[in-house]
């Protein structure tokens, strides 16, 4: 039968079922398979490193990270699919965060809410206006292009755990998925942060804080996620943020695509290589302690967010993200203001952060 099918259409079988015909080749195994098939791997893979992490406990609360794009919207459906098949007992959560950037997460968030109704699954929003005051638009009017993922990075990271906080829920599980994660080990490096460098390939970080985050997608490649949104026709913007073309992380995207073409697994070695990295034990690692003005996680006296905030509510944003370029008496002047400004933030309250 499989020699008569071969003569009359000329194309092979799946590799796994040997009953129909393949529609992709997977990145990581090279194994041609069919729709069916692939829909079974990808969902016990994911599976496989939920159990074997022990990501979970029974009775959990569990916010997913929604911002309405591919990998979150795939997390969504495969975690309450697999949270009904294998009785995971989760109470699962969808947190979104409005970054206030119009014509971009306006329109996503109303991809997320789709999904809420879509997956019965209840879905809570914050927003950077809520807690900082400011929105992306705002902030980007002020900075400029140049330096506004470093300001949405840091108020995304703990507007996330502060929304997973008002849930009251025990974890909180993002879409990162290999790609990213290679990609972070890349920047890492070229960064020179061992420090980030030492926990960035972890599945599960902030165990020691009150909200630990995992990562299910860890060993799922970027390319599959998207096949299997689309094979599920699963709804989810797919639109890039307007703010990002040019973002530093972009030149290692394209560095780990390029990778990709000559070997598949290299995105899985970059990761293994991440996993492998160790730090001497005389080197000084920073030490984890609280904000002093907002109490979140921090190894300064004061968090990022709050010294960046700072700089945006006195009208000096670059204070936080490096030295002034100025010229002559206008370059002192602005490093005076800078130093007097920072010095200043361990005696002001940081209201808009708390709750």
């Amino acid at each position: 039968m499989e020699a008569k099918s071969k003569k009359a259409g000329g194309s092979r079988l799946c590799c796994l079922c040997n009953l129909r015909r393949p529609v992709l080749k997977r990145p990581k195994t090279l194994q041609q398979i069919c729709r069916e098939c692939f829909y079974e791997v990808f969902e016990e893979e994911i599976h496989q490193v939920i159990v074997q992490n022990r990501l979970f406990k029974s009775g959990e609360r569990v916010a997913i990270g929604a911002s309405g794009g591919k990998d979150s919207t795939v997390l969504a459906y495969v975690l309450s699919e697999l949270n009904r098949r294998h009785n995971y007992g989760l109470d699962l959560f969808l947190l979104s965060i409005d970054e206030g950037i119009t014509g971009y997460r306006d329109d996503s968030l109303e991809t997320v809410k789709r999904n809420e109704v879509q997956y019965g699954l209840p879905l809570q929003i914050v927003s950077y206006k809520d807690l900082y005051g400011w929105t992306m638009d705002e902030i980007v009017k002020m900075i400029g292009l140049k330096n506004n993922c470093t300001f949405c990075g840091v108020f995304r990271r703990q507007a996330l755990d502060r929304g997973a906080a008002l849930l009251k829920v025990d974890k909180l599980v993002t879409g990162h998925n290999a790609d990213d994660i290679a990609e972070t080990v890349l920047l890492n490096i070229l960064r020179g942060d061992i420090a980030r460098l030492s926990r960035c390939t972890s599945i599960t970080t902030g165990e020691d804080g009150p909200i630990p985050r995992c990562k299910p997608f860890k060993y799922t490649y970027e390319k599959e996620i998207v096949m299997y949104a689309y094979f599920k026709k699963l709804d989810y913007f797919s639109t890039e943020c307007i703010y990002s073309p040019n973002a530093y992380r972009g030149f290692a995207r394209e560095f780990i695509k390029d990778l990709e073409r000559l070997r598949p697994r290299a995105i899985l070695d970059i990761i293994k290589s991440g996993e492998d990295f160790r730090i001497a034990t005389t080197t000084k690692m920073p030490e984890q302690g609280t904000c002093e003005r907002c109490g979140y996680i921090s190894s300064q006296k004061w968090c990022k967010a709050c010294v960046l905030l700072e700089g945006l509510n006195r009208g000096l944003p670059k204070m936080g993200i490096g030295r002034p370029r100025g010229v002559n008496g206008d370059h002192r002047k602005e490093t005076k203001k800078l130093a007097s400004a920072a010095k200043s933030i361990e005696s002001k309250q940081c209201g808009s952060l708390d709750f």
